[in-house]
């Protein structure tokens, strides 16, 4: 049994490559930072094949997919992903399209690439990381909310159509709220809320993976925040997340 697992060397994509290793999954893990994917390797008692590749360029991509593209991934986890704060006329546009691949574009390849070849042996699993972002508009963080979106919507669609072919594929995605991973280091903010943990969110995420779950949303809170998004007005919602953002900046 093998699993492709992009963002592997930290975070949800970390413990997830662990949770996949107890559950006698041999690993290829996909990161930036060569250092962590080792120690993930050390900490793995199945096979753990490193991939120190940054996946916002597009070549780079295509290289990882050329060198696996006929080796028969079981599961393909897309956890790689980056975000960007402030008012959007102000973030460097170099930045917003380097989030732009990486957080859409190589998801959206790896996803179509496995996904055939899945279907062809009519069996996998696929789980793509969103965030509780994907429910609404992100000002303050405009593209990183869009990206989440897209990726939300896309998991959910290609879901129908596997379920319409009566297809034994599944595609599922991840929608956390606040976890406590680097992902808040990098961009130097604090949560108004307490995170939760990064090895709660990879343990709940594969059980309802395995379970076929479409949408998989951790924990009470965030169940009840994404609820509450889909049935507040727009103008409200979004002065709410403004508000939340702003206060992530000043922290």
């Amino acid at each position: 049994m093998l699993a492709l697992i992009t963002g592997a060397s930290s975070g949800i994509g970390y413990e997830i490559a662990k949770e996949l290793d107890k559950k006698g999954y041999n690993i290829i893990a996909v990161g930036r930072n060569k250092e962590r994917l080792e120690k993930l390797k050390n900490e793995c008692i199945n096979d753990v094949n490193i991939e120190v590749i940054d996946l916002s360029d597009r070549e780079n991509v295509d290289k990882l997919v050329s060198k696996y593209k006929d080796i028969d991934i079981d599961i393909l986890v897309n956890s790689a992903g980056i975000g960007a704060i402030g008012d959007f006329n102000e973030i460097e546009l170099k930045q917003e399209l380097e989030m732009i691949n990486l957080n859409i574009v190589a998801l959206h390849i790896l996803t179509k690439v496995f996904l055939d070849k899945m279907i062809k042996k009519d069996k996998g699993y696929i789980l793509n990381i969103a965030s509780s972002a994907a429910f609404s508009s992100g000002p303050l963080m405009a593209t990183y909310y869009a990206t989440k979106s897209y990726v939300y919507r896309l998991s959910c669609g290609i879901n129908k159509e596997l379920k319409k072919k009566k297809k034994d594929v599944t595609v599922s995605v991840l929608c956390p709220g606040p976890v406590d991973t680097n992902f808040n280091n990098n961009l130097n903010i604090k949560y108004s809320v307490k995170p939760i943990s990064a090895k709660y969110v990879a343990k709940y995420s594969i059980e309802k993976l395995f379970k076929k779950k479409q949408v998989i949303i951790p924990g009470i809170k965030n169940k009840l925040a994404v609820f509450f998004s889909k049935i507040l007005p727009e103008s409200i919602l979004s002065s709410v997340i403004y508000n939340i953002q702003a206060k992530k900046m000043i922290s």
